[in-house]
């Protein structure tokens, strides 16, 4: 079987790491790829908006599934694109995408079929907008409808700050976007909570705790993600009961009702206020950098669960999980998430041992020449299995100052809430 994972980021390379462990694949192609996936698969550059040109690499690398990375593609409709064509391929449709492509569409969703969420107001005209946050008050969460990169959401402490990014959305600052969505802020502790979705079923994919804010102690402007680990403490039995029924099984079963039943990878953003769930966010596809912790921990074939996906048959599968805790710590460029610098070359990665235990994720990087460039803001994570987090995190931090790069910087306490708590108890 010939594979085709689409994307260039860290989420990308770990799921083509872990694919390369499945014995029924005989060739995997990422479209189009970075650094990193470059030494384990073959990398075929195509713009990924570009649906005609990746079915023409299809049929002539005659790739016989397809598993879409991120979501702008999704979002575009690549899913029907390619099933019109006969192709199997693993993602939402368009319409289902909506889940992460609109958040004015999730948030009426959740409305109509009494999903907890929080309190919220959609506009498209700024009075109003500005009357909803007179009334409900700071904080308040201010995020452009449409997909943004990771930049589209701000916690306002003052109500000037809140007029300011909602007039910057609404005056076009994200091309995705013409309407803003004002949230309640919720208090309470984050949690990631994954499945894997077909048309008949469902499983759990994993829970992770992913960190958003570029300064340490969790500090400064919302990211596309500073580091994660898994799994997450916070998550027991009873806790995930409540996931399933209030927000997972709503959700698909809605979805089911419009006629655009689920398939993929379903992530839900969490935020648990007083052992209570409210969903947050969905994203239609594994996070990143929380999928590549997943990978790390999976033990379970992913070639025979994306095959359970494909034939809806997942209800027939187990997934296994190993025991240890598993974390990433993502290297980025000087600036980021403002202007960063780009194509500065990263020496001595060459240097450090890679094992079943220890891997070096590639985003935003490039290869020429033989020498390894940056080309992103995120640009590697550095990630650990351990039999603890704080192990973990030891040898994710002591392979990094291996790594020769002047235009880099890190967080160095991801996992810090959970690390501390443990040492002081």
């Amino acid at each position: 079987m010939n594979l085709a994972v689409i994307g260039s980021g860290g989420r990308e390379h770990a799921i083509c790491f872990k694919l390369k462990q499945s014995k029924g694949i005989k060739k995997i192609f990422c479209i189009p790829g970075n650094a990193g996936t470059s030494i384990l698969v073959e990398n075929i550059s195509e713009d990924i908006g570009n649906f005609e040109g990746i079915y023409k690499i299809i049929k002539e690398k005659k790739i016989d599934m397809v598993i879409v990375g991120p979501e702008q593609p999704l979002v575009d409709g690549i899913v029907d694109y390619l099933s019109e064509r006969k192709i199997k391929v693993i993602g939402p449709d368009k319409f289902a995408s909506q889940l992460e492509g609109s958040k004015a569409f999730m948030k009426n969703l959740c409305k109509e079929n009494n999903i907890p969420t929080a309190n919220y107001g959609i506009f498209n005209e700024f009075n109003a907008a500005l009357d909803f946050i007179q009334k409900n008050g700071t904080p308040i969460v201010v995020k452009a409808d449409g997909l943004a990169a990771g930049k589209g959401v701000t916690v306002c402490q003052t109500i000037e700050k809140a007029k300011n990014k909602t007039k910057e959305i609404l005056d076009g600052k994200f091309k995705s976007s013409k309407k803003v969505v004002l949230e309640e802020f919720l208090e309470g502790e984050e949690l990631s909570y994954f499945a894997i979705v077909d048309h008949k079923s469902y499983l759990y994919f994993g829970s992770a705790q992913d960190h958003k804010r570029v300064g340490e102690g969790d500090t400064g402007p919302n990211t596309g993600g500073m580091g994660a680990y898994s799994p997450t403490n916070m998550l027991t039995k009873e806790l995930e009961e409540k996931i399933k029924k209030k927000i997972i099984e709503p959700t698909l079963m809605a979805m089911k009702k419009l006629g655009h039943p689920y398939k993929g990878f379903l992530y839900a953003g969490l935020m648990i206020k007083k052992g209570e769930p409210y969903l947050i966010e969905y994203n239609i596809r594994m996070g990143d950098p929380e999928c590549q912790v997943l990978m790390m921990r999976l033990e379970s074939d992913l070639l025979d669960i994306m095959e359970s996906t494909v034939k809806n048959n997942l209800n027939n599968k187990k997934i296994k999980w190993s025991n240890d805790s598993c974390m990433t710590v993502v290297l980025c460029s000087k600036g980021y998430p403002g202007n960063y610098i780009k194509n500065s070359e990263i020496e001595n990665l060459d240097k450090i041992n890679l094992n079943k235990n220890f891997q070096i994720f590639h985003a935003g990087t490039y290869k020429n020449n033989s020498k390894i460039f940056s080309n992103g803001g995120r640009v590697l994570n550095i990630t650990s299995l351990a039999k603890n987090l704080k192990k973990a995190r030891e040898e994710s931090l002591s392979n990094l100052n291996k790594i020769k790069w002047k235009d880099g910087f890190f967080r160095k306490d991801i996992g810090w809430r959970v690390i501390d708590k443990n040492e002081n108890n």
